[in-house]
């Protein structure tokens, strides 16, 4: 596993002195790795590198990257160009533009650049193996890193989809923040009650919410077609 160096502005503070204690969870990582057995992301720390903090307008929160070889790009819930998309992303893209939409590419890499923060609960994951690192440690980072976006005193909104995302609510200061709460985008909960996916309007919410407040987001991604 690459090491969290090239972090952007705010984010090594919370990071160095984790990484520095991390040694078990690199170790096991790396023993995995030896016998064989792909790790994905290639590169864990991507939303780190891309979405400062002080330009942090959003969190999402995911669960883990995706487990297929070629899908994770460590962005949460992010597809490479290219790559088909999966359920989830499908029906994120639907709902945040309101519409159904047949886009062309997966990759949230301009949300990332627009101050969407992408960040996984846990950052790797094994080929094959949803969840493969759970409770390995990452965690405790992610943990930290929602705590430090709270702190921070700029208004931001944290969108928390599924129950692992949900369970980071606590660290986020509601005073100061809009946190939104659905179920998982997954086709499996995107719409059961009490608090379905599907159209829950999140991404029009925060839209009016940040946009109130100076702090205005663009969710259009390049590519995006209605469906006829």
């Amino acid at each position: 596993m690459i090491p969290p160096s090239g972090l952007a502005p705010g984010w090594d503070e919370v990071v160095g002195p984790w990484w520095a204690a991390a040694g078990p969870l690199r170790d096991r990582i790396a023993a995995r790795e030896s016998a064989g057995i792909r790790v994905f992301p290639p590169d864990p720390w991507r939303a780190l590198r891309l979405t400062p903090l002080d330009e942090v307008r959003v969190v999402i929160l995911g669960q883990d990257p995706y487990h297929g070889a070629g899908q994770a790009e460590g962005l949460a819930f992010s597809v490479p160009e290219g790559v088909k998309l999966p359920p989830s992303l499908r029906n994120i893209l639907q709902e945040a533009v309101g519409k159904p939409v047949r886009p062309t590419s997966g990759s949230l890499l301009p949300w990332a650049r627009s101050g969407v923060l992408l960040l996984n609960t846990v950052l790797t994951v094994e080929e094959g193996q949803a969840g493969a690192h759970a409770k390995w440690g990452w965690e405790s980072l992610t943990d930290a890193l929602v705590a430090r976006a709270s702190a921070d005193a700029a208004p931001k909104v944290f969108m928390l989809w599924g129950a692992h995302a949900q369970a980071k609510e606590p660290l986020v200061d509601a005073r100061r923040h809009l946190v939104l709460r659905a179920n998982h985008p997954s086709p499996l909960a995107a719409r059961r009650p009490p608090v379905p996916f599907v159209g829950c309007g999140h991404f029009e919410q925060a839209s009016a919410w940040l946009a109130a407040r100076g702090r205005p987001v663009d969710w259009t991604l390049p590519g995006e077609k209605p469906v006829l």
